[in-house]
């Protein structure tokens, strides 16, 4: 299939690229790498009256580094990101989960921003920001707010975007002293969409997981430390706790012992490389 007719525009500016999505109001969508919206609009899943093409805004294609976080720009490719010399230093986990986005096709034409606007409930940027308990920064012509990633993903591909708004960059929480990270998928193949995933952040004092693939969005729990023999009850609550669904892929069940496992698993080896 073709997608439905649109208008493309393509912004030079940030503020052009506001005003656009202001005056278009519900009817206009922003493209980046258009590895998500692009097959969404030929098989006319998506049917935006206008497109609005932010990658010609030299503003949004920064990695910005701070003593706490690193924010990345709307126009920041997953490749540019993983190519960041210093990404296993500053954000191991994120560093852990980008050669499972994809291919090196995709992540060569894909932002990070755009995997996180899309929001599939299986994706591992979204995954990686609510276990790090990042931010996403928004713009409309009229305001600025940041939301934080445990309020931005609502549901299966619904968000807090709001009409006219755009996510303008994301905020990842950096490196801790004293905090292991970990991270596993499990797919049918790899760059499949994940069955379920997993990442851990974990420190002499505490644990929480993050789970993708499982229920309509990714979720976060506290769990109890590797040493703790409650993990495992800990882990079983949560297995059940997240709404597992049956699809072509895997049974709700498989996804809920993939919960379980995983969980054990990523939590022992972020415990392992505390720092």
């Amino acid at each position: 299939m073709k997608p439905a007719a649109f208008d493309y525009l393509q912004a030079a500016t940030l503020d052009e690229a506001l005003d656009l999505l202001h005056e278009a109001g519900g009817d206009a969508r922003v493209i980046a790498g258009g590895q998500s919206l692009v097959p969404m609009l030929n098989m006319r899943l998506a049917r935006p009256a206008v497109l609005v093409d932010i990658m010609g805004i030299d503003d949004l294609r920064k990695i910005e580094a701070s003593a706490n976080d690193i924010r990345i720009g709307a126009g920041v490719r997953q490749a540019q990101l993983e190519a960041w010399p210093n990404l296993s230093a500053r954000l191991p986990l994120v560093a852990m989960a980008l050669p499972w986005l994809g291919h090196v096709q995709t992540r060569a034409r894909g932002t990070v921003c755009g995997s996180l606007a899309h929001a599939d409930p299986s994706a591992e940027l979204p995954l990686s920001l609510i276990a790090l308990q990042g931010s996403l920064h928004l713009r409309t012509k009229r305001k600025r707010r940041t939301v934080a990633a445990d309020d931005f993903f609502l549901g299966m591909m619904a968000t807090e975007l709001g009409e006219g708004e755009m996510i303008e960059a994301v905020s990842f929480p950096t490196r801790r002293e004293g905090t292991g990270y970990g991270f596993n998928e499990i797919g049918r193949r790899h760059g499949d969409f994940a069955i379920t995933a997993v990442a851990a952040v974990v420190t002499e004092r505490s644990a929480s997981i993050a789970i993708a693939g499982v229920d309509d969005r990714p979720r976060r729990f506290d769990v109890p430390l590797p040493s703790d023999p409650g993990l495992d009850d800990a882990l079983n609550e949560i297995a059940w706790d997240l709404n597992a669904r049956d699809d072509i892929h895997a049974s709700a069940s498989y996804r809920r012992e993939l919960t379980r496992r995983l969980g054990r698993r990523t939590i022992e080896e972020a415990a392992a490389c505390l720092v």
